[in-house]
């Protein structure tokens, strides 16, 4: 029996966001989605928070979407915007593969320069702040500043085992209710109504009633090269010691962080006025576990 359809509506869910996080909420926000054109005639699509030019560009994680920063944007009340990463959400795939960061740092370059050109901060979570490093070595003039949320260019294959195994998951689910209980059971600090707004956001309903992802799934993060695995995010140490802006680094310490202490020794080392901050009430996906403790750090670093 083919599953009734579920009923989605993107821009209807933010007082769930605001009621489970004590948010005062008067009403709707004012956000809109965008598409911009980009090379070889693809488009990226973005969120765009507020009515003013925007202060913030927020770049989500592998396998998220520009709805992962649903919480925090209203917490900080500020007029941003929120990309959806090539190969993620309602962008349409990159030039070569979701994990090309000098194409997709291009893509995103391109949209930020026409939604918000006079962004003080690039904010990048996990696979959104490699990105955020890889733009600011193409894009300089765009990145006033950086804040790296959970994640350096040391994240390995291991480091990030548990997440890439819950994306590299079930190619297709028969009913909402399956993948939902696949969602909670790698996600067993956050609410079921979150992980259902998440899935929402993130999974299309086909007209069979199965489900999908709209993300393009993952690649392995390391390669291989003549028989040896190599990091492919290495080269991007170099660029955090070329960084001339001011830079927050915000770690979670709960056990799905990919980040070790290595990792923030090795930051910290290459940029010694990088301030850092750490959450012990978050794991990797600091912007779901911990959004107004986030919201309120990225207010104090950009006042």
């Amino acid at each position: 029996m083919t599953e009734a359809r579920v009923p989605y509506d993107e821009f209807s869910m933010f007082h769930e966001n605001a009621a489970e996080f004590g948010l005062a909420y008067t009403g709707p926000p004012i956000v809109r989605r965008e598409y911009v054109a980009v090379a070889d005639g693809r488009q990226l699509s973005a969120l765009v928070w507020g009515d003013a030019p925007a202060e913030f560009v927020l770049l989500h994680g592998g396998a998220q979407n520009a709805h992962t920063w649903d919480t925090v944007a209203l917490a900080l009340g500020r007029p941003l915007v929120a990309i959806d990463l090539p190969g993620h959400g309602h962008s349409d795939g990159g030039r070569n593969g979701s994990l090309d960061l000098g194409d997709n740092a291009a893509d995103v370059a391109t949209t930020i320069r026409a939604l918000a050109p006079e962004a003080v901060a690039v904010v990048g979570m996990s696979l959104g702040g490699i990105t955020t490093l890889a733009l600011s070595a193409v894009a300089p003039d765009l990145v006033r500043s950086v804040v790296l949320v959970d994640i350096t260019p040391g994240v390995t294959q291991e480091k990030a085992s548990v997440i890439t195994a819950f994306v590299n998951g079930p190619e297709s689910f028969l009913s909402f209710d399956e993948l939902l209980a696949r969602t909670v059971e790698f996600n067993p600090t956050r609410s079921v109504s979150s992980l259902r707004r998440g899935i929402l956001h993130n999974a299309l309903q086909r007209d069979d009633g199965s489900w999908v992802w709209r993300h393009a799934r993952f690649r392995a993060l390391e390669a291989t090269a003549s028989g040896k695995r190599i990091d492919p995010f290495r080269n991007l140490w170099q660029t955090v010691s070329d960084l001339s802006v001011p830079v927050m680094f915000v770690r979670g310490l709960r056990p799905s962080s990919v980040v070790d202490d290595a990792d923030e020794a090795e930051l910290i080392r290459r940029q010694p006025s990088v301030r850092v901050e750490h959450l012990a009430q978050a794991g990797h996906s600091v912007q779901g576990d911990t959004p107004l403790e986030l919201a309120a750090l990225l207010n104090d670093f950009c006042t």
